[in-house]
Order: structure tokens, then C-alpha cells, then sequence
């Protein structure tokens, strides 16, 4: 039984001389009372109060325990308001995952800052193309661009990546430029995945579109794929941070401007929300913030595009 707890019943009891009172008090049974003035007693090793129908007063022991009790009670407060502003600061080891593309071209200076801003935290970064189990591998944060969310985790959304159709220019000269989604089909198209056919969709006006794409080479990160398109290998659908500072500076050209590939969310995904530590809890609002700002995050990339399209 708890003797903290124990503590705080016998020190109501003595003080409002009535179990009753304190049963009320302290919002339990008056059995429960009893039974933690029993555990007290037997800790105590003697008898700490006398009761009668009418009163109840305390023993001598109970007198010298009383004034133990009420030191170890303040003691124990202080150690909880120690505990309690401690959790309230961000500190320790924070494990991440996500992918190559997102860490290389986002995340990796969002994390420099947020290590800055909180300097009693750590960060471990695991760089992987799938999807990590985070309770097996001991993750406590992964950040995923997906519209396939696993029901079985927490979910903070942190905003939304737009994507772009992208080739270089040496390609288009030599293949000629897609005027429309279904001219793809005439093309090398890099993949992400797997080999064969993929969907690629798209919205325009309302209206929405699956095309079929298929080339020569696929791939399970969209960074490799990038480097491919960059070879003039292809035409590949990129994440729009990753492409724009490339077609700003014309090394790739952003086609079909009247059509708008599949945006996909961005979501911070954790296992548990049960004793959340304060560094998790103040990273997923640091990416939350920082994602929302055009200098760090799609806005300002899509800004890039339109102008280029």
C-alpha cells in the first residue's frame, strides 16, 4: 500500500479528528481510510490514534509520527513540483525516422535548429525507405508523406506536399514535351517502387485522372529517382521541395502546368500518447510551425513552380 498516500490520511484524519470528514476530503471510502490508518500503524510499529464514538485524538506516538508524516509530506511535495518542471523541458535522446529525400532536403536543417532552440535534447536520425515498426525499433517519432495512414498509430498532421511532373531539358529536345497526362504513356517514366506499370494521378478543373506510367527503371526512393531524371533518364513525379530549387535554376523543367499531380500529407506519427515527453511534444510543434512557413516548406516551392510553369 502506498505510505505516501497512507501519510496524507493519517495527517486529515489528526487534523480534522474524523475519518468521515476526511473519506470526503480526500474523495474515498471510509474503509479506505480505515485500511490506510491500519497500513500506517503497522509502518509506525504502534498506535497512533485513540477512537471513540465521540472523538478522536492522537496517542503519543501518533503526536511524534504526526510531525514525521507532515515532513515527509512536504518533502514529497517539493519533489513532485521538481519532477513536474523537469517534464516540462524538453531533454534527453529523441529517435526519428524518415526518408532519405525528406531528411537530405528538409528535415536535417529543421533538425539543427530545433537542437539550437533546445539545447538539453539529442537526436538520433535513422534514414530508411520503409516503413519502420516504431515500438520494435524503438522510434519515437517517424515523419511520413502519405494518404495511407496506419489506424493502429497517432497521427499529427504538419502539412501537405504537393508534387511536380519534372524532366530536363535535354531530355524533352531530344523526346518532345507531354502536353497532356496521357502523352506520359509515350515516354521513359522513372517510377517509384517497383518495376512495370504505375498510376500516376492528377486533378484539373475538378477533374481527376489515373494515368499509367512505365520505364526502364524504378526505384524505392524518390532521391535516387531525382539523380536519374538529373542524367536525363526520364521523366519522374518529384516531391516539390526537392524539385524546385532545380527548376529554378533550369537544370529541370516542370511539365503539364494545367494539370495538378496528387498532393500527399505530411503527418508526424508516434506510437502512444500516454506520458509524452516533453522533447517529443515540443518537436512535433517545432515541425508543425516550421512546415507552416513558406521559407522552410512547399509554399514557397510551389510559389517557384508557378512562375516557371
Amino acid at each position: 500500500m502506498d505510505r505516501i498516500t497512507a501519510a496524507k490520511v493519517f495527517v486529515n484524519v489528526a487534523e480534522r479528528a474524523s475519518m468521515t470528514a476526511t473519506a470526503e476530503a480526500l474523495d474515498m471510502s471510509r474503509a479506505m481510510v480505515t485500511r490506510y490508518l491500519a497500513h500506517m500503524e503497522t509502518w509506525a510499529g504502534a498506535r497512533l490514534l485513540h477512537r471513540t464514538t465521540r472523538r478522536i485524538s492522537l496517542t503519543s506516538a501518533g503526536e511524534q509520527t504526526l510531525s514525521r508524516c507532515r515532513q515527509m509530506l512536504e518533502v514529497a511535495e517539493q519533489m513532485q513540483v521538481a519532477v513536474d518542471a523537469q517534464a516540462d523541458v524538453p531533454q534527453g535522446l529523441l529517435r526519428l525516422t524518415c526518408a532519405q529525400s525528406i531528411a537530405q532536403d528538409v528535415l536535417a536543417a529543421a533538425v539543427a535548429d530545433f537542437l539550437r532552440r533546445h539545447p538539453q535534447t539529442a537526436i538520433d536520425l535513422h534514414i530508411s525507405d520503409r516503413t519502420v515498426n516504431l515500438v520494435e525499433e524503438r522510434i519515437d517519432l517517424a515523419i511520413r508523406i502519405t494518404n495511407d495512414l496506419d489506424p493502429n498509430l497517432i497521427a499529427r498532421p504538419l502539412g501537405s506536399c504537393g508534387s511536380v511532373v519534372c524532366a530536363t531539358p535535354a531530355y524533352l529536345a531530344e523526346h518532345g514535351t507531354p502536353r497532356a497526362p496521357q502523352e506520359l504513356a509515350l515516354h521513359n517514366c522513372l517510377t517509384y517502387s517497383y518495376f512495370g506499370k504505375s498510376l500516376w494521378q492528377f486533378e484539373h478543373k475538378g477533374r481527376q485522372i489515373a494515368v499509367p506510367v512505365g520505364g526502364n527503371l524504378s526505384a524505392n526512393e524518390s532521391s535516387v529517382l531525382l539523380t536519374a531524371v538529373l542524367e536525363g533518364a526520364g521523366i519522374a513525379m518529384q516531391p516539390e521541395y526537392s524539385a524546385a530549387p532545380l527548376i529554378a535554376s533550369g537544370r529541370l523543367v516542370a511539365l503539364l502546368s494545367d494539370w495538378q499531380p496528387q498532393t500527399m500529407g505530411v503527418y508526424g506519427v508516434y506510437s502512444s500518447r500516454r506520458q509524452m515527453p516533453a522533447a517529443l511534444r515540443a518537436m512535433l510543434d517545432f515541425l508543425a510551425a516550421r512546415f507552416a512557413d513558406a521559407r522552410y516548406w512547399p509554399p514557397a516551392a510551389a510559389a517557384t513552380l508557378r512562375k516557371k510553369r
